[in-house]
């Protein structure tokens, strides 16, 4: 054999050992970071029998009679059920600023950005946790628990969630999750998602790796069996159940009206309520589905399908008794000073590509083998007033997070490895 081709043959030898190894590192690395999934409900913590022990210098605020319209007193102890794909990181950053602006108690997840998801929650998760440790907001992901979150507030917290029209959910996660969920690797068309909504049963294995991204989501991320046979009667116990522990469901599809809603109930002001749109995709890789595969995404989600059809009625109440001349005021309102905002701290007043991102602490994370996400240049000359405010709106959940004190070991190094490998 030439000399020139043996060291060739030698060179490609040692690259595929080395990448064999360096495979099998990350393999371990995840599955020390990502914990197995469980179908059943996770044992409660060992101290679970130790409640949430407010401070005596805390008093519990009184629970709106009237919302902010009734002087009433802010609340302030929140559990934001954070659920994928819905407008949640939006959400996320107007508690966070909530949160850091009246020097709240947060229970954050420890070394990660989510609670061990998609384990289900339990309070020995929460960075620093003692028995008997009481929090004013929970809102990073997780699959909910209620009895383990319960124990982490006062006995008055809000309770609040947000949903999506499940097959644009379906469509925003396929997208999203897809290439980690490895069932879809077998789907070899263009348009992988109108393959796959062909004939879901052939490919969809409930069993398979991640595949709780594929299917009823909400009903995953409510911590509720996904893959529940339709026609059980506890599809409608679970939908009541939700419904008896949340105060405020909120719909992505009317997010200004849920605002107003959320900040009624809470007693906020109009500034806590302000937001930037974040975490959300450019137009172009955001295909609409048609007719007939909107029609298919339904059905092959019908328990988030049955939740959402549930909620958007019970919302609508909601707001006729709000009332809908005070409602189209109020969205006006807070359209009004969003703009404003926008003016005031956005660089070219939109968003742009992650390749157009000049600030690294404002380079959103990005989903595997795309940069699909939009983020945002903050203008350079802000004013002393709103400098502290635009920066907070527009900082992305990892980078808040750290600003926060949160430990994400994993999450950095799972960052350092994306970069290095350009995934």
């Amino acid at each position: 054999m030439p000399l020139l081709q043996k060291k060739r043959w030698e060179s490609m030898a040692k690259g595929l050992v080395l990448g064999a190894l360096f495979t099998s590192f990350l393999l371990l690395l995840y599955s020390y970071a990502v914990p197995p999934l469980h179908t059943g409900l996770a044992s409660t913590t060992p101290e679970g029998a130790a409640p949430c022990s407010p401070a005596l210098s805390e008093p519990e605020a009184p629970t709106p009679a009237n919302g902010s319209a009734g002087g009433c007193q802010p609340r302030r102890d929140i559990v934001f059920m954070k659920t994928h794909k819905t407008a949640s990181s939006t959400l996320l950053n107007i508690l966070f600023r909530f949160g850091q602006k009246h020097g709240l108690k947060f229970a954050f997840p420890n070394g990660r950005n989510d609670f061990d998801y998609p384990a289900f929650f339990a309070r020995s998760l929460v960075q620093d946790y003692r028995p008997g440790a009481c929090f004013n907001i929970i809102c990073n992901h997780m699959r909910f628990h209620y009895d383990e979150v319960r124990g982490l507030v006062p006995p008055n917290a809000t309770f609040i969630t947000v949903l999506r029209d499940p097959a644009r959910l379906f469509e925003s996660s396929f997208h999203y999750f897809g290439s980690v969920v490895p069932f879809t690797w077998k789907l070899s068309g263009h348009d992988k998602l109108a393959e796959f909504l062909q004939d879901p049963d052939r490919y969809y294995d409930p069993h398979g790796y991640n595949a709780h991204y594929l299917r009823n989501l909400l009903f995953f991320d409510l911590g509720y069996d996904s893959d529940l046979d339709p026609r059980s009667p506890q599809v409608q116990e679970h939908i009541l159940e939700v419904e008896r522990r949340f105060h405020l469901v909120l719909l992505q599809e009317y997010f200004d009206e849920s605002l107003v809603l959320l900040k009624d109930l809470l007693c906020w002001e109009l500034e806590d309520v302000l937001y930037f749109k974040l975490n959300a995709r450019r137009a172009s890789a955001v295909p609409r589905l048609s007719g007939e595969l909107y029609r298919r995404a339904t059905a092959w989600n019908v328990l988030d399908a049955r939740l959402y059809r549930h909620f958007n009625a019970s919302f609508w109440r909601k707001v006729e008794a709000f009332g809908h001349e005070r409602m189209a005021r109020e969205v006006a309102a807070l359209r009004r000073a969003n703009e404003r905002m926008r003016r005031i701290c956005i660089d070219g007043g939109h968003a742009v590509d992650a390749t157009a991102i000049q600030d690294s602490a404002m380079q959103p994370w990005q989903p595997l083998g795309t940069k699909s996400i939009l983020g945002y240049n903050l203008k350079k000359s802000i004013g002393r007033r709103h400098a502290q405010l635009c920066r907070r709106m527009l900082t992305p959940e990892i980078q808040y997070l750290m600003d926060l004190g949160v430990n994400l070991w994993v999450t950095k190094l799972w960052k350092l490895i994306r970069d290095f490998l350009q995934w």
